[in-house]
């Protein structure tokens, strides 16, 4: 067995090996998968957006490509972060507390969750879709209340959602660590 791993790819398979916590080792591959599924998303709207402009000279276009490549980065190093902290503590022989990667998990998981419900509160009233404008769905179910509340925020605020879901697990990781 290697006794460190190679960049971030290797730091999955290595943190999973190493991990004590059941709870993070789910978490390494759920966020895993996620991390591709995103990946993929980003990849596929980058390229629609360069078809649809190819034709068009740089300028403020190139700026949007950008925007699109920083916007992933953002919503997938919060989900990678427990992965590759766990995995360097490992490497280097950093001791920590036994709930450092339990906490580092549910913070993880909530941080994936946050990108969910951020989505939601993204979500306009009405909009457009194969020429039909449609309608958002009212809050209804056991989750009416924060469905209601996701949908009270301001659609160009809903960028805040994720944001606490990261902080989150940034704070994980400074209490139990």
């Amino acid at each position: 067995m290697a006794s460190g791993y190679n960049g971030v790819f290797g730091a999955f398979p290595y943190a999973f090996r190493r991990s004590r916590s059941l709870l993070f080792k789910s978490y390494v591959v759920c966020s895993g998968l996620a991390v591709a599924l995103i990946s993929i998303f980003v990849v596929i709207a980058l390229v629609v957006l360069i078809g649809q402009t190819a034709s068009v000279q740089g300028g403020s276009l190139t700026l949007s490509r950008a925007f699109y490549i920083v916007v992933g980065l953002l919503v997938v190093l919060p989900a990678v972060a427990p992965t590759l902290a766990v995995a360097r503590r490992h490497r280097r022989g950093i001791e920590s507390s036994p709930r450092y990667e339990p906490a580092l998990a549910v913070a993880g998981y909530l941080f994936l969750l946050s990108l969910y419900l951020g989505v939601v509160a993204s979500m306009p009233e009405t909009f457009v879709l194969d020429g039909e404008t449609v309608t958002r769905p009212a809050a209804s179910g056991p989750f009416a209340p924060l469905i209601s509340l996701l949908y009270a925020i301001p659609q160009a605020l809903s960028w805040t959602v994720p944001l606490a879901g990261a902080l989150l697990v940034a704070a994980a990781h400074r209490l139990f660590g």
